[in-house]
C-alpha cells in the first residue's frame, strides 16, 4: 500500500488492508463515493468489501483532460466496473493485468496505487473472491 495522501479525504479506511468507504441511504441503497455537502447528511458511511467481480471493462486509449491526466507521457490503461456483491458497482482503474487477462465475472480485489508524486488512488486488480 502507498503511504501517499489519498486523492480525496475519506475515500478509504485507515487499515492495513484499506476498504473503500461508501454511503448507505435510508433505503439501504449503497452509493460510492460518499456524497459531499448537504447530501452527506443523508447517508451513513459504510466500509465496502475489498473483493468483487469484474462487471465490465474497456481500454482507455486517449489521454484524459486535466486534472485527471498526469505529467508523465500518456499510456493506454484499463478501466472497468467492479461489482461488490450486495453493495455497489464501482468504476475503477484496473491494474496488474492486460486486456487479454480479463473476463467478465472474474474475481477482483482492491489495491491502492500512486496517482502522482503526492497522492494515491484506488484501483482493482485480478485477485481472489474472498
Amino acid at each position: 500500500m502507498s503511504a501517499l495522501t489519498p486523492i480525496a479525504p475519506g475515500l478509504w479506511t485507515d487499515e492495513a488492508e484499506p476498504r473503500l468507504i461508501g454511503g448507505r441511504r435510508a433505503s439501504g441503497e449503497i452509493v460510492f463515493p460518499v456524497p459531499d455537502g448537504d447530501a452527506a447528511a443523508l447517508v451513513e458511511p459504510v466500509a465496502l468489501s475489498r473483493h468483487g467481480t469484474l462487471w465490465s471493462w474497456t481500454t482507455q486509449s486517449f489521454e484524459p483532460k486535466w486534472p485527471y491526466a498526469g505529467p508523465q507521457p500518456f499510456t493506454p490503461y484499463l478501466i472497468g466496473y467492479v461489482e461488490l456483491p450486495g453493495e455497489v458497482i464501482i468504476e475503477t482503474r484496473i491494474v496488474d493485468a492486460a486486456a487479454v487477462d480479463l473476463t467478465i465475472g472474474m474475481p477482483m480485489e482492491l489495491t491502492i496505487i500512486p496517482f502522482n508524486a503526492e497522492r494515491s488512488t484506488y484501483a482493482f486488480r485480478p485477485g481472489s473472491s474472498s
